[in-house]
């Protein structure tokens, strides 16, 4: 009778043994991917802030090359200003993420009418500042495609893992939440009409 409570014992600590290196795998591998998600966040802020650093750069240049639509002017800084004034924590909400991603696309906007309203300047678009800053910008904002979608897919792993089982109760138990993702803006499946 001693040898089978003893061999249940066993078996109990055992098991016991498993279920705790279990929930414990799952929860560094939660928290590893928390942190990509994390660093992919960091890297999504830092060519926004690259964009809105070189904004006023790109103002500046138009205005010298040319005196001429103060309320493009107006709508570019204002933009900016909104996107400066945005101040989020580590790792954004969902509702966080909204407004966030609402005054990037803004200022988006102000830059795509800017550029527009350059094509009828073609003494601005012939100067070498305003040609490298137009690379830049186009640079950065292919930069900020790039570092969106691996904010995603660091999202996307987070969140699948998240969801299986048995991370699930691992998750709920420590609190960790679901990864919002970046989304196209309203409109965005719309080609643009160019018009000369």
């Amino acid at each position: 009778m001693k040898k089978v409570l003893l061999g249940c014992g066993l078996v109990v600590v055992v098991v016991a043994v498993l279920l705790v290196m279990a929930v414990m795998g799952s929860y560094n591998r939660l928290v590893t991917l928390e942190e990509s998600v994390k660093t992919a966040w960091s890297q999504v802020e830092n060519v926004y802030q690259r964009r809105a650093d070189l904004v006023p750069n790109l103002v500046e240049t138009v205005k010298g090359a040319a005196a001429f639509e103060k309320d493009t002017f107006t709508a570019v800084t204002e933009a900016r200003a909104k996107v400066g004034q945005m101040t989020l924590g580590k790792l954004p909400n969902a509702a966080e993420m909204q407004q966030f991603q609402a005054a990037q696309d803004g200022l988006s906007s102000a830059l795509s009418r800017l550029l527009v309203v350059v094509e009828k300047y073609p003494e601005l678009k012939a100067t070498q500042a305003f040609r490298d800053l137009q690379v830049q910008i186009e640079g950065t904002e292919n930069r900020i495609a790039v570092e969106r979608r691996r904010f995603n897919e660091a999202a996307q792993a987070f969140n699948t893992l998240r969801r299986r089982f048995p991370t699930v109760i691992v998750a709920s138990l420590f609190g960790f939440a679901e990864k919002p993702y970046f989304q196209a803006a309203p409109g965005s499946d719309k080609a643009p009409q160019v018009k000369f």
